[in-house]
């Protein structure tokens, strides 16, 4: 059983840890600072549930229809297309607001401002935050479910190899998603450490700018004959 745990860890590890929309998406939150917990929790229960599906059977059901993954394939390459034309236009005209704006507030506190002034600002910031954790949230939902690779990948193959561990599926099933919950968080909240280096408009448009060009990539990648 132990066996089975590991194998599952090391596959979880080899099929999640790539440059891709998902793991960007959940760095530049980790860089940002924003909606970390919610961003990295959605895309380990995604992960979860996607494994559970796999191991239970349904990358057979994946076989059998496979417009399912045409369809799949498509609705991901134009929102992946589309979300890189959207941080591309960050790269060009960036505006910075929230990171400043979360600055500020941890400036603010730690030159022992008044506590009207930061709770001001606080509050500014959080009225922020409750407005755009709903759209982040259904975009990492939409990279991690609109990619055909998903399902290919983490259903079928994932899954294909859980089975052939007999009884012990579940426990390699259990490694696997281990796998994602370590990677997600550690993704998001060691990504923190590296925004020191990223505290300038110039930098923050290079990362838009890199962004851009994997994603709008990786969307037209989905569509081109293999």
């Amino acid at each position: 059983m132990f066996t089975s745990l590991l194998a599952g860890l090391g596959l979880g590890f080899s099929l999640i840890i790539a440059i891709g929309a998902q793991n960007l998406f959940v760095l530049r939150q980790g860089l940002r600072r924003e909606h970390v917990l919610a961003v990295a929790a959605v895309c380990a229960a995604s992960d979860a549930v996607l494994i559970a599906l796999g191991v239970s059977g349904i990358g057979l059901v994946l076989q059998a229809v496979p417009w399912l993954v045409d369809v799949v394939r498509w609705a991901g390459a134009v929102f992946l297309v589309g979300y890189g034309l959207i941080a591309a236009r960050r790269a060009w005209r960036p505006s910075g607001a929230a990171l400043a704006s979360a600055d500020t507030v941890d400036d603010a506190d730690s030159r022992g401002n008044s506590p009207a002034d930061s709770s001001g600002a606080a509050g500014r910031v959080a009225v922020t935050a409750r407005a755009t954790l709903a759209p982040a949230l259904l975009t990492c939902l939409a990279l991690t479910w609109l990619n055909p690779h998903v399902y290919l990948d983490t259903v079928f193959l994932l899954g294909t190899v859980a089975n052939t561990h007999g009884d012990a599926r579940w426990i390699f099933a259990a490694g696997a998603m281990t796998a994602s919950v370590l990677w997600f968080f550690g993704l998001a909240f060691g990504s923190r450490f590296l925004s020191r280096w990223l505290s300038t408009p110039r930098a923050w448009r290079i990362v838009d700018a890199v962004i851009a060009v994997v994603m709008i990539a990786l969307g037209v990648g989905l569509v081109l004959p293999h």
